[in-house]
């Protein structure tokens, strides 16, 4: 292919891109959810404009699992893959939103699937809970990503049994996600992490977009 052409095909995808429509599902960090007995972001202010310093810097702590995060199989599962190990194209690719409310269990889960016609990227909007017989059904379709609202997927007060089905048939779950205003339908996600290299959870900025 000749450069002009290059030039041309490299303008018409820019084209494209600024005709989608980008719609934020991520928390704000300092302002997120937190699992029940996580530690709370903390932005600590290192130099200050305002105090006179020539610049503005930050330093920030917060957990892996802080506001919209994504957990790796090594969250549950001993020697699982850390987020470094997760090929990326598990995190951006089409993606189904389903809306809901209740319990997902095996039956609620296949009409997800059915929904969703084959997309292997779900999210799940709505105050949801995914039960183990639903996470059993997710797991044996070969789904690649889970996403929920909740800071956990599964039961709060029990969230291991769905974590271990799940991240042990190696679906990454992408967690604390905002799906409020967003119409059920298929979406283009990106989800990358952080590359936090051992680590077995990372924050990302979840995006959708559409034409």
């Amino acid at each position: 292919m000749c450069a002009a052409s290059m030039d041309a095909a490299a303008i018409a995808a820019a084209v494209d891109i600024i005709d989608m429509r980008v719609i934020d599902i991520s928390q704000e960090v300092f302002a997120c959810r937190v699992y029940p007995g996580d530690p709370v972001p903390a932005r600590q202010t290192l130099m200050s404009m305002e105090n006179g310093d020539g610049y503005n810097l930050s330093a920030f702590s917060m957990c892996a699992h802080n506001g919209t995060h994504v957990d790796a199989p090594a969250h549950f599962i001993r020697e699982g893959r850390t987020i470094e190990q997760m090929p990326l194209e598990v995190f951006v690719g089409p993606c189904y939103v389903w809306r809901g409310c209740g319990d997902v269990g095996a039956a609620e889960a296949a009409a997800v699937l059915q929904a969703a016609q084959g997309v292997q990227r779900i999210l799940l909007a709505g105050d949801v809970t995914v039960m183990a017989a639903g996470a059993r059904v997710f797991a044996a379709a070969g789904t690649k990503l889970l996403g929920n609202e909740s800071q956990t997927v599964g039961p709060e007060d029990a969230p291991m049994e769905v974590h271990r089905i799940l991240l042990s048939a190696g679906i990454c779950l992408l967690e604390g996600i905002v799906l409020t205003g967003v119409e059920a339908g298929e979406y283009l996600l990106s989800a990358a992490p952080l590359n936090l290299t051992g680590c077995e959870g990372a924050p990302c900025r979840a995006i959708l977009m559409k034409e």
